[in-house]
């Protein structure tokens, strides 16, 4: 159950975030807008630019996973300074989650999961409570800031480009016309 609702949904996501990536880079290119600007761009001034976020998604969808008990994760200890630094991020992180035994990351939803944040607040709960209060939340935060500094930016991205993968659920004949 709990790689089911992580692992799947870290894939959808990080691969939505890559071509959002692939369409800015050429949106950018169209409209004097460097890949520089975009790395250091941010929402607020008090908030990571697109860099980093884009490598805290990859380092979210890797932690929940290791803290369940899945091994050999990348460390990416650095932001990426261009685009292609960005995109091996996402392959990197993708091509680990393939990796990761579903076994391994079910288990037992009610054991404990603890871990410390750098500012010395620590946690304690069950790994399924892990999963949807913390892992789940962080993730996404990410994901959303990386498409609201795009959105900011100016790159034409829409709901498509962030839950693109639902296409595949789409019941045939129920596109609207025009």
């Amino acid at each position: 159950m709990l790689y089911d609702i992580t692992i799947p949904a870290y894939r959808n996501g990080l691969r939505a975030l890559s071509a959002q990536l692939g369409k800015a880079l050429a949106w950018g290119e169209e409209n004097g807008v460097g890949e520089l600007q975009f790395i250091a761009a941010r929402l607020a001034p008090d908030m990571f630019p697109l860099a980093a976020q884009v490598r805290f998604s990859c380092l979210q969808a890797m932690q929940s996973p290791t803290r369940l008990g899945a091994m050999g994760a990348p460390a990416f200890t650095e932001d990426a300074t261009d685009f292609a630094g960005l995109q091996a991020q996402i392959a990197e992180t993708l091509a680990w989650l393939d990796t990761v035994d579903a076994a391994m990351i079910d288990g037992d939803p009610a054991r404990p999961v603890g871990f410390d944040l750098p500012n010395g607040m620590a946690f304690d709960m069950t790994a399924e409570t892990y999963v949807r209060d913390w892992a789940q939340p962080q993730f996404y935060f990410h994901l959303v800031a990386a498409y609201a500094v795009l959105r900011h930016m100016g790159v034409p991205l829409g709901k498509g480009d962030y839950v693109g993968y639902m296409m595949q659920y789409l019941r045939p004949g129920t596109v609207p016309a025009g």
